[in-house]
């Protein structure tokens, strides 16, 4: 069925617009002879427009640059936080645990456990006694006894 019968069987009348064919003539065209001339307004604008994409291209990847490299040293920056409180917490405690190992009654404790005894009278020279820093201490050679335990 056409479209006029389609049109005449929904309002009971036939239409008088029928309409036209559709007629496709192919045509075929030959353009090897044409030569293409250069614009150089066109080229110019071409030209200018490429060099502007190339510097917003430019500008994009140097802020995508920096942004990312801020990201990355704040992530360095936040480790190295983490590593300097986890050294000042083992400082904390390598120096509680030396203040605890110089405790003078531990070391004398162990000294007796040990068998050693207090030093004598005269065994013991300080080589810090004199507060006169200016004045030269000469060396000298002191017999010193060794005094065994058994």
């Amino acid at each position: 069925m056409n479209a006029a019968a389609i049109a005449y069987s929904r309002t009971g009348r036939q239409s008088c617009w029928l309409g036209t064919p559709e007629i496709y003539f192919r045509k075929t065209i030959d353009n090897s002879r044409l030569v293409k001339v250069e614009d150089p307004r066109r080229a110019r604008e071409m030209k200018h427009f490429g060099i502007a994409l190339c510097l917003l291209f430019l500008l994009v990847m140097g802020y995508a640059l920096q942004h990312f490299r801020a990201i990355e040293y704040g992530y360095k920056i936040e480790s190295l936080r983490a590593e300097r409180d986890g050294l000042t917490e083992m400082n904390r405690a390598l120096r509680l645990e030396e203040a605890s190992l110089r405790d003078p009654e531990r070391i004398d404790v162990m000294a007796r456990k040990l068998g050693l005894q207090s030093p004598q009278p005269g065994q013991v020279i300080r080589m810090d006694a004199s507060d006169d820093t200016a004045t030269p201490v000469m060396a000298s050679v002191t017999p010193v006894s060794v005094v065994s335990a058994r």
